[in-house]
């Protein structure tokens, strides 16, 4: 089992809360995928996600981004393009 660093933690809260979902943000796998079989988000999930993410930490992700497939992977992921491209 992966240790999630502190943005991680606080990512998979966001992930939680944002979404209401039944699991601790704990259990959530660094690099398990978030949509489809992992997680089971969906794209209106991404949507508020995306606005959550950009309100936190003022990063705004954009489905045009030729790269949103691999930032919405897994949690590690997303918290890695976070980690570059926030301004909050």
């Amino acid at each position: 089992m992966s240790q999630l660093s502190l943005l991680e933690q606080d990512i998979a809260k966001l992930i939680v809360e944002t979404l209401k979902l039944k699991v601790e943000p704990a259990t959530i796998q660094p690099e398990a995928v978030l949509f489809g079989d992992g997680l089971g988000l969906d794209s209106i999930d991404a949507l508020e996600l995306s606005l959550a993410i950009s309100q936190t930490y003022g990063y705004q992700l954009k489905s045009s981004d030729p790269e949103i497939t691999v930032i919405f992977s897994s949690l590690r992921a997303l918290a890695n393009a976070i980690e570059k491209n926030r301004t909050k």
